[in-house]
């Protein structure tokens, strides 16, 4: 018999409390990003592109979300898609002042060439 090995079993934990966050408050930006960075760290991309849609869908100064969600379409090969997210992060970046997180989605789209 099988038993998950402790890390596995603390980010099942934790991805299932964060899906119990999630369900109670849908509007907690901290808690909706949480919960796609938790599915990206599991590998469930199809998870974790349909919370940062929702996120930004809802909060759309959310600005970390862009970068991750960028990087992580860039990662499975989605180049255009990566570019248009992250061009749209580098945008509400300016808007919000963040010039850290504008330069680092700045530099992450101009590796995408």
């Amino acid at each position: 018999m099988d038993t998950p090995k402790p890390a596995e079993s603390a980010s099942k934990d934790r991805r299932q409390m964060l899906e119990e966050f999630v369900a109670k408050h849908p509007a907690d930006a901290f808690g909706r990003y949480g919960l796609a960075m938790e599915c990206m760290r599991a590998n469930d991309t199809a998870a974790a592109e349909e919370n940062f849609r929702q996120l930004l869908s809802a909060k759309p100064e959310y600005v970390a979300a862009y970068f991750q969600y960028g990087r992580m379409l860039a990662t499975l090969g989605r180049t255009e898609e990566a570019r248009k997210i992250l061009a749209e992060g580098v945008t509400r970046a300016s808007y919000a002042g963040d010039t850290h997180a504008l330069s680092e989605m700045q530099a992450a789209l101009d590796d995408l060439g």
